[in-house]
């Protein structure tokens, strides 16, 4: 297969992925423009931000694994994405930990890192997913090894968050 062709391929595909998303977003709009949605439009907006990620960034996972698969060749690639990785998970487990300490605390820079370690704390369960695709399709056992610890990082981070955030919503009823 021809490079033109290839690069030609995944381009398109993180175009269709672009526009798959940009229609999630709009039929949100369309169905949220009522009085409420005006009264909290910044919050809505970040809810529309958040949505036109999450869409975008689990549609360009096939992009994306279709980039990873040809470049299944080139070792060094590979060594230095999983090094990458791990360094992306570990800031995962940073922020995790710093909401564990920071998030009762009062005003003071642990707890304005707490707050915005919630911001990268939102990615992970997308990068979960990517450091499993990578896991996938990485041609090495050292990176695919990388990649996994990076994906159960990744997961670990999304779980202890949904037990922060949405256990105490069912049980913590009065």
């Amino acid at each position: 297969m021809k490079a033109s062709l290839k690069i030609g391929g995944v381009a398109g595909g993180y175009i269709a992925a672009f526009l798959v998303a940009s229609a999630a977003v709009a039929v949100r709009l369309a169905s949220t423009s009522g009085p409420d949605a005006q009264a909290s439009s910044g919050m809505y907006a970040f809810g529309d931000a958040l949505l036109f990620v999450a869409v975008f960034g689990v549609s360009a996972l096939v992009p994306t694994g279709a980039t990873l698969f040809f470049l299944r060749p080139y070792h060094r690639f590979w060594t230095v994405l999983s090094a990458l990785g791990l360094v992306v998970a570990g800031t995962g487990i940073t922020a995790a930990i710093l909401l564990a300490i920071g998030r009762h605390a009062t005003l003071s820079p642990l707890a304005t890192w707490a707050g915005l370690s919630v911001l990268r704390i939102l990615v992970a369960p997308l990068l979960a997913l990517t450091f499993l695709v990578c896991t996938v399709l990485s041609p090495h056992r050292s990176s695919r090894f990388a990649f996994l610890a990076a994906s159960v990082m990744e997961a670990a981070v999304s779980a202890y968050v949904g037990f922060v955030w949405f256990v105490p919503l069912f049980f913590d009823r009065p």
